[in-house]
């Protein structure tokens, strides 16, 4: 049930991104389901891969090369979906920093609501 409700919230998340940001599109929510389980799929797959591969230059930037990685997910995942539109690698960086953000209050709020 979590993870319905997590996917879900994800979704509403996308479309808040696309609200508050103009460099990012989404034309539906079911374009935002599909595109928050894609995001989903490439952070637990590609994302732990390309942070080992990337591990020097993230411990030089002090980690900060993880938002650069966190917006090639973003990308990517607009890449290979038609529901969403990123208008370049800037509104990537950009829109996944919202996400972050709001994906961090996602687990803040369902922490509270589901307590272990």
């Amino acid at each position: 049930m979590k993870l319905i409700i997590k996917w879900i919230f994800s979704a509403a998340a996308l479309l808040a991104v696309a609200y508050l940001y103009s460099g990012v599109t989404v034309t539906s929510f079911p374009a935002a389901l599909l595109a928050a389980a894609v995001l989903g799929a490439l952070n637990a797959v590609v994302r732990p891969i390309l942070v080992l591969l990337t591990l020097p230059v993230t411990l030089v930037t002090l980690g900060l090369f993880l938002f650069v990685i966190n917006a090639l997910m973003f990308w990517a995942a607009a890449s290979l979906l038609s529901g969403l539109q990123v208008t370049g690698f800037v509104a990537a960086l950009i829109g996944s920093l919202i996400y972050s953000v709001l994906q961090l209050a996602i687990e803040f709020f369902l922490e509270r609501l589901f307590p272990k």
